[in-house]
């Protein structure tokens, strides 16, 4: 009996050092800029623990995106113009650059989507996620560390808004769960 107790630690014990080994091999960035970029590019377009933004917007018409779930809610369209209108915004800030022209009214960064041009946004949604991560890449320490907190929050900001997008999909019976969302 305690020789069985004694395999059966040691079994457990050389499990865990094993899948501890697993572990390191896939370690997590450590350094701020290899974190920064990991949340930049699991927001758009590297499946990690959830849908990116360029799996939640693709594949769905014009007519598809304008769909919403109810009076006060929003579409598809305008979560993706809402996230293209901050990430432009951030951008700019984080680059020192002249930010977009903005009312002050949020509702505006949503209510400004044109269904007309969803082909397009998709693709300046794309654009914009991709520049921030060059930009971020590029960026010299000082300012790195400076704008940490600003990118830290476009990852958290977009990730939340993804989540929106899945759930009017599904809703709209728009969204194939074998894309990552059951």
């Amino acid at each position: 009996m305690m020789r069985r107790t004694f395999g059966a630690v040691i079994l457990l014990v050389a499990l865990g050092l094993n899948a501890g080994l697993r572990a390191e091999d896939k370690k997590p960035p450590t350094a701020l800029r290899g974190v920064l970029l990991e949340q930049l590019r699991t927001t758009h377009d590297q499946v990690k623990d959830f849908v990116p933004a360029s799996i939640a917007v693709a594949g769905l018409t014009a007519e598809q995106a304008k769909w919403t779930p109810g009076i006060g809610q929003h579409s598809v369209g305008q979560l993706a113009y809402h996230i293209w209108f901050w990430d432009s915004d951030s951008l700019a800030e984080f680059k020192g650059e002249k930010r977009p022209a903005f009312s002050g009214n949020n509702d505006d960064t949503f209510n400004n989507y044109n269904p007309a041009q969803w082909d397009d946004l998709v693709k300046k949604l794309n654009q914009v996620m991709t520049d921030l991560e060059t930009a971020v890449e590029h960026a010299d320490d000082q300012n790195l560390a400076q704008n940490a907190s600003l990118i830290a929050r476009v990852s958290e900001h977009n990730a939340y808004h993804i989540g929106q997008i899945l759930y009017v999909r599904k809703l709209e019976n728009a969204w194939d769960p074998s894309k990552g969302v059951k």
